[in-house]
Formats: structure tokens, sequence, C-alpha cells
């Protein structure tokens, strides 16, 4: 009924984002909100935003909707990378919970860009920019404008080429935009200069399992929580992996840890 593959189903019921009951032979039996939840992520993961995104944007609204409100009252969609919440005039963001302005007022903004522009700038103008700046520049662009703060991107990449982070946060744009082969080059890159940097190699760990790619995923996987044990977001992906692999015994012991990890931040993966 809803084209999911039974694999993503169990997923967000071992995430407990949806609480089916089980019937006398074990098997899941849904109510009318879980179908909700699950068409919701199915349709997110559809316009290519990444599985641990959607988790937490579906998390978030789990935690915070008063008990008066229903998933089933709102429309969630996705908005460029942003997964947004939509309920009659209100339009936020569902992994800050941050208030938006609606869509229309985003049109007024853009139509604006060219008559500021056209304006005089006051004062001198600003120096050439290093690495450090366009990086800054690229992170404020990327809510407003990913391909701008692609650019950015590369900018402080060719000022700097041992610039790590903008060789991460590049790549997770390549990523969320569909481009997986320039995003796993990316994360190489980073690798390559930071060996030990557990996003990018949770990152590329995502992009190959994207890509189907389950054995190099779990390894990258592995690497992660071996370089930082308190990520919990990578346990969590590990355990995917692994239950897709048909290790079920390793899939537990990783799961473990994640929900382990929850708790012990309140019930919010800091990842």
């Amino acid at each position: 009924m809803l084209d999911l593959e039974p694999w993503r189903v169990r997923r967000f019921v071992t995430a407990e984002l949806v609480n089916p009951r089980r019937g006398p032979r074990g098997e899941y039996h849904f109510a009318f909100v879980d179908l909700v939840v699950l068409r919701t992520a199915r349709d997110l993961l559809r316009e290519g935003v990444p599985f641990g995104r959607v988790r937490r944007a579906l998390e978030n609204l789990r935690d915070t909707l008063p008990d008066d409100h229903s998933i089933t009252q709102l429309r969630v969609v996705a908005d460029g990378d942003r997964v947004v919440v939509r309920e009659e005039d209100t339009v936020w963001d569902a992994e800050s919970s941050q208030v938006l302005l609606d869509f229309h007022i985003y049109e007024l903004a853009e139509a604006l860009v060219p008559v500021l522009a056209s304006t005089p700038p006051r004062g001198p103008l600003p120096e050439a920019l290093d690495a450090s700046d366009w990086f800054e520049l690229a992170c404020e662009l990327e809510g407003s404008s990913p391909e701008e703060a692609c650019a950015a991107y590369r900018k402080a990449i060719a000022a700097d080429a041992e610039h790590v982070d903008a060789q991460v946060n590049l790549g997770r744009l390549k990523h969320e935009a569909g481009d997986l082969a320039a995003a796993e080059a990316l994360y190489r890159a980073a690798l390559a200069l930071r060996p030990t940097d557990p996003t990018a190699r949770f990152n590329l760990g995502v992009a190959l399992e994207d890509m189907n790619r389950l054995q190099e995923a779990r390894s990258a996987y592995r690497e992660t929580v071996l370089a930082d044990p308190s990520h919990a977001d990578a346990h969590f992906n590990l355990a995917g992996v692994l239950e897709r692999l048909g290790q079920k015994h390793q899939a537990l012991k990783h799961l473990k840890a994640y929900r382990n990890l929850v708790r012990a931040h309140g019930g919010e993966s800091d990842a």
C-alpha cells in the first residue's frame, strides 16, 4: 500500500517512530497514524532527503507536538535541503522547530535581491576573501541558496586545498542534491587529510549505503564508531546495514548502543 521496502519499515519501527502492536504471530499491526508517518517518510525519502534527516525530523515532531495535535493534521514536505511543516498559515523547520517565513514571502525577498544589489555600497569595498571567509559565507548561504553555497565552498577549497570542513560540507550538499559520486569523492578527499574525522567518515557511510554498497558502508560506519563511540547515528545506521546483510546479532549490539546514547542525551541524538 505504501510502496516501502520491508527493511525500511523495520528501521522506522526500530527507531520507534511508529509503534505498531504485535499480533499473535509476531506480525505488525499498524494504526492509521503509523501509516501517515510511514507515508510521510516515504515521500521525504523520494524527495532525496537522507534517511537520518527524515528520522530526526519525525522524532522532533513526535517529541514536540502537543498532546492534542497529531501528524495527521500537518503537511510535512521537503523544501530544498530542509524538512518543513505546514499547519494552516504557519510554517516551521521540522528539525529545529524554528518558525519560517511563508514561501510567498521568500519569493518577495528574492525579487528584492536585484534591487538591493544595484544600490551603491557604503564605505570601502572589502578586501579579497580568504578560505575562512568563503567558508563562513557558504554556511550562511546554505539555507537560502544551496547552489551559491556550493560555489562558495569551492572558493574556500581553492584558497586552501586542505580545508577539510569545506570539503565535508560541499560533499553533504552534493549528496543531498543526489550527486553521490561527487559526494563520495569529497568525503574521501577530506579523510585523506583528516583520517579520523567522524563526520566525514559517517557521511561517506551514508553515501555508500545510498549507493547500495553495503559492505563498504558497514566498514565506514564501523570506523566512525571506533573514532567516536558516542556517535549515535553511526551506531543506528550500522545496525540497519548489518540487518540488511543478515548479521542480526551484531545489528542488535549497535542498536542497543544507539538507544543507550539517545537516553543518555535526554532522548535526542547530537550527531
